[in-house]
C-alpha cells in the first residue's frame, strides 16, 4: 500500500516532481530539472499535467515565505496537496502555525497559556482545539494534514519502542514527565504527530531560513526561561545517544554551587537563564516582572538590566569556549527571548568566548543573534513536518 495517500494517483516521475516541490518549496522548471534529473521536456510535460489536476500552480510573486518573497517564474504545490501543522508549547504560551506544502504559512496564532501550571492532558486538549481553529481559518481540516510536529521546552527521548518521542524528566513542565504527547495529541486530532525539543526545532529553522543559513556546523542557543541548545551539522541535528545533545544550560560552572532543577550544582542556567535574571533584578528593580520587560529595559538603557544581560552573555561565552574547542563549529546563533537583546548579550558573549577558545577554533567562527525571533520554534516544527511528511503519514 502506498504510504502517502495524500497524493492519490501520483506515481513515478510526477511524484518525484511533487516531492521536490515539497522538500524545497516553489521552484522554476530549470530547478526541477536539476533536482529530479529529468529532462526539461519531461519536467514541462509533468508540470502541465499536475497543473491540470489542480496539484500545482504558478507561484504568485506576491506570495510570502516565512522569511521573504518569491521571484517570478516559479511553480508551487496547491493546498489540495495537503498541509502541515507546527506547534510550539512553552511555559507560558502556545503557538500554532499551518503551512501548505509549498512552505507558505497560511495560518498562525499565539496565545498566552500557563502551561507549566496545568496538567499535560489539559494543555493538549487546548492545543487540539487551537489546531482545529487554525485549520478552519486556513480553509483546511484535519483530513488535509499530512504531518504535525510539536516543540516542547524539555528533552524528548526517542527509541524503537516510542519513535514519536517520550518526554524525559521535565523539570520545567513537571506534569509532562514520562508522557507520550505525540500519541496523545495524535489521538485527539486523528493526525500523525511527532514531538521534539524546542531548541532543536529553533536550530533547524535558523539554519534553513534564518541566521544559520550557509553554515556547515551551527551551535544554536535558546536563551529564555532556561538555557537550551542544539547542534546542526550539514543541515541535520546531532542528537546524541539519548537525544540530549546541546543541553548547554546544564554544564556546571561551579560543582559546589547552588542546586539546579536538573539535580546538579552550579549549572550555567543558574546564572544565565531568564529565571535567574528575574530573581536577581527583584531587589534593584522589582517592576521587571518578566523576561520580555527586562530585555526591553536593557534595550532602553536601564543599567541594572544591561548589567544582568551582559553578565549572562559572559557566562555563556565561557562555557561555549570549551564547546568550540571540542567541536569546532563555524557559527553560533543566539535565539530565544533573551536573545532578542541582540548585541547587548552577544558582544559580551563574543569577548568571553575569545578568551576561552583556542585561536585556531575561533578563527573561522561567527557569533550572531537569531533572526527569526519568537517564531523560530514553530517555523522549525513546520520545516520538520514538511521534510518528513512521507514518514509521518
Amino acid at each position: 500500500m502506498d504510504p502517502r495517500p495524500w497524493l492519490p494517483d501520483v506515481t513515478g516521475h510526477p511524484r518525484r516532481l511533487v516531492e521536490a516541490l515539497r522538500l524545497g518549496g516553489p521552484a522554476t522548471r530549470a530547478q526541477l530539472v536539476e533536482q529530479t534529473g529529468l529532462s526539461r521536456a519531461t519536467v514541462s510535460g509533468y508540470v502541465a499535467d499536475l497543473v491540470d489536476r489542480g496539484l500545482v500552480r504558478p507561484a504568485d510573486p506576491a506570495d510570502a515565505r516565512p522569511t521573504g518573497g518569491r521571484p517570478a517564474g516559479l511553480v508551487r504545490l496547491t493546498r489540495r496537496a495537503g498541509v502541515v501543522v507546527g506547534i510550539d508549547i512553552g511555559r507560558t504560551h502556545v503557538r500554532v502555525a499551518v503551512a501548505d506544502l509549498s512552505h507558505e504559512v497560511v495560518g498562525e496564532h499565539v496565545a498566552e497559556l500557563p502551561v507549566a501550571e496545568l496538567d499535560a492532558g489539559d494543555v493538549l486538549d487546548t492545543v487540539a482545539a487551537r489546531v482545529r481553529d487554525e485549520l478552519a481559518r486556513a480553509g483546511a481540516c484535519t483530513a488535509d494534514v499530512v504531518g504535525t510536529v510539536v516543540g516542547l521546552p524539555t528533552p524528548v527521548v526517542s527509541a524503537a519502542a516510542t519513535p514519536h518521542g517520550t518526554v524525559a524528566q521535565a523539570n520545567i513542565l513537571p506534569s509532562w514527565s514520562g508522557t507520550a504527547p505525540a500519541i496523545e495529541l495524535g489521538e485527539r486530532l486523528g493526525v500523525p504527530v511527532v514531538v521534539d525539543n524546542d531548541a532543536n526545532l529553533g536550530a533547524l529553522a535558523e539554519v534553513r531560513w534564518g541566521a544559520g543559513r550557509g553554515s556547515r556546523f551551527t551551535v544554536y542557543l535558546k536563551m529564555a526561561t532556561g538555557v537550551g541548545g542544539a547542534l546542526v551539522v550539514d543541515g541535520n541535528l546531532l542528537r546524541g545517544v539519548s537525544g540530549t545533545a546541546g543541553e548547554i544550560g546544564h554544564v556546571s560552572l561551579d560543582p559546589g554551587g547552588d542546586l539546579c532543577r536538573c539535580g546538579n550544582r552550579g549549572c550555567l542556567e543558574l546564572t544565565a537563564g531568564g529565571s535567574a535574571l528575574l530573581q536577581a533584578i527583584r531587589t534593584a528593580a522589582p517592576h521587571y516582572g518578566d523576561l520580555r520587560t527586562l530585555v526591553a529595559g536593557a534595550v532602553a538603557g536601564d543599567q541594572a538590566c544591561r548589567r544582568l544581560v551582559a553578565d549572562a552573555g559572559t557566562h555563556v561565552g565561557v562555557v561555549l569556549g570549551g564547546l568550540v574547542n571540542t567541536l569546532n563549529p563555524d557559527r553560533i546563533v543566539v535565539g530565544g527571548e533573551l536573545g532578542t537583546a541582540g548585541d547587548l548579550l552577544v558582544d559580551p558573549l563574543r569577548r568571553a568566548l575569545a578568551r576561552s577558545a583556542i585561536p585556531a577554533a575561533a578563527e573561522h567562527l561567527t557569533v550572531v543573534p537569531g533572526s527569526l525571533g519568537a517564531r523560530a520554534e514553530v517555523l522549525g516544527a513546520l520545516a520538520v513536518a514538511l521534510r518528513e511528511a512521507d514518514r509521518l503519514g
